[in-house]
């Protein structure tokens, strides 16, 4: 994460120190910078070449200014609700550039992507792919699709983030994916473009996605045998980053792979790619509120909490943790970092060195993907500000929610 980096004992996002981020803005708050996601995005876009769309996966961070800064740069997106697809239009994106996945859209979510324009529906199973063509019957169009196959390989990573394997409710089993691409291809409103493929999230190893790739191909070669003719091969995404001690794939790897897999065959490769863009990208400024020793078991209470990163809490992930002041006058202790609401599961560390005092900041790194976009209002905690660090510039790009916004929406009990 060398966008973020000490300079003279301070932390610093690119050109601008976080303790004068925190001063200028509060705790908690998530910072990003836009160059490492330009940087990231750049990467990826010239590994897999010109004939590859990018689409970015809007779940991982959905604010507004980042969504806006890669549709500029040229991405595509993908997209799992009608919310997602409204933010892409508002940032500018092309829904002409963007695929919409996910087990359960509703009509509504349907046909406002079929009225948007939308390249393609990710369709993941066959009660949907019924639905999809009754909604275009009515207005009249053809949707666009890929069936999303599930090509049960296992990707070795966090079993609520694997998507692959025949025990999860994403996808359609391989053969049944082939018997409704030969019935349905005589829909007159189901305009089968491809096929689509995402086995998980956070893979460290690239072997699954090529096994993946390989069996996404042989169903497209039995395909276009049958007489079914398809245009794109849409692989997912799910390339891992580095949190602790992973190693993370290079996107040239990752780009070796898929031009690889699909070698020869006459389609437009689409991949999905979010976190490996946005997650070293961000981090989250927190201040500690009190060191708490219980008979020799010590604590480091801070003023973020779980429902502003819920990621420790909900996976046991690991998130490196660095003192915003590099020189502390604090001795090291051995602690757990935690947040101050009322579950024993609201943490961020445990048994972690760190050399720390009352008052002290702390960054919580990569924190760029499914750290804000996972926050909630828990414990009635209005969520906090996002900054976007551009060079030596730090925007608010989401101001902190106050008391009146976690009380608006509901009706006076009066």
């Amino acid at each position: 994460m060398r966008h973020f980096h000490y300079r003279a004992g301070r932390l610093w996002a690119d050109e601008v120190p976080l303790d004068q981020i925190a001063a200028r803005f509060g705790t908690p708050a998530y910072v990003y910078s836009e160059m490492a996601i330009h940087e990231r995005y750049t990467a990826f876009s010239h590994a897999l070449g010109p004939e590859t769309l990018l689409c970015y996966a809007v779940k991982a961070n959905s604010n507004l200014h980042v969504l806006a800064s890669l549709a500029r740069w040229g991405a595509g997106f993908d997209i799992v609700s009608g919310g997602e697809l409204a933010r892409v239009l508002r940032a500018g994106g092309d829904p002409q550039r963007t695929v919409f996945s996910g087990v359960g859209k509703s009509r509504e979510e349907i046909r406002a992507a079929l009225d948007a324009g939308i390249f393609c529906l990710n369709v993941e199973s066959e009660a949907e792919l019924e639905q999809v063509d009754a909604i275009a019957s009515g207005l009249g169009c053809r949707a666009p699709v890929a069936l999303r196959v599930n090509p049960d390989v296992d990707p070795g990573t966090h079993s609520y983030i694997a998507t692959g394997l025949r025990e999860s409710k994403f996808g359609i089993p391989l053969v049944h994916a082939e018997r409704l691409y030969l019935e349905a291809a005589r829909w007159p409103a189901v305009d089968f473009r491809g096929i689509a493929c995402h086995i998980g999230s956070q893979l460290t190893d690239l072997a699954p996605i090529a096994e993946a790739a390989r069996k996404v191909r042989g169903l497209y070669e039995r395909l276009a045998g049958a007489g079914v003719p398809l245009s794109h091969l849409d692989l997912g995404g799910g390339v891992g980053i580095r949190y602790h001690e992973e190693q993370a794939p290079t996107p040239a790897a990752y780009a070796a792979v898929l031009h690889d897999a699909l070698a020869g065959l006459p389609v437009r490769p689409v991949v999905e790619l979010g976190r490996s863009v946005v997650g070293n990208a961000g981090v989250l400024l927190t201040r500690v509120e009190y060191l708490k020793d219980n008979d020799g078991k010590k604590f480091c209470i801070v003023d973020a909490a779980m429902n502003d990163l819920l990621r420790p809490s909900l996976y046991g992930a690991w998130h490196d943790i660095l003192p915003v002041q590099e020189e502390s006058p604090a001795e090291t202790g051995t602690l757990d970092v935690v947040g101050p609401i009322c579950e024993s599961g609201d943490f961020f560390a445990r048994n972690r060195p760190l050399a720390v005092r009352a008052g002290d900041l702390l960054a919580i790194l990569s924190t760029g993907a499914y750290g804000f976009a996972m926050a909630s209002q828990y414990n009635s905690r209005p969520r906090p500000p996002e900054i976007l660090v551009r060079g030596s510039e730090a925007r608010l790009v989401r101001r902190r929610e106050n008391l009146a916004d976690l009380l608006t929406a509901e009706e006076n009990p009066d």
